[in-house]
């Protein structure tokens, strides 16, 4: 029920998707490339078809995006994965840039 002389007020809310950042992963002389299958399956979730597909990427082609995702996101991956490499004593590297 409304009492007359009540005014409505409508809020519009503009909800923006975040932005997403590439993960790019850098090819070395010395990181194994089970181990790169390994980051690629366990950490960015991709199954092994497309993980062997995009660690022989970035073996001929020096690098290759393997995802995209929001900046949170996608930094913590690669402190997972560095944290791994380190761990592992390989030089893996792994950079963020804007998609």
């Amino acid at each position: 029920m409304s009492v007359q002389g009540e005014t409505r007020e409508k809020t519009r809310i503009h909800i923006r998707e975040p932005r997403h950042y590439r993960v790019i992963m850098h090819n070395d002389d010395f990181t194994s490339m089970d181990f790169v299958v390994d980051i690629l399956i366990s950490i960015f979730h991709k199954n092994e078809v497309e993980a062997e597909r995009l660690m022989l990427m970035v073996h001929e082609s020096g690098k290759a995006a393997v995802g995209s995702y929001p900046y949170d996101i996608a930094v913590t991956k690669v402190q997972a994965a560095a944290a791994r490499a380190k761990e592992a004593g390989f030089p893996f590297r792994m950079t963020v840039e804007e998609a």
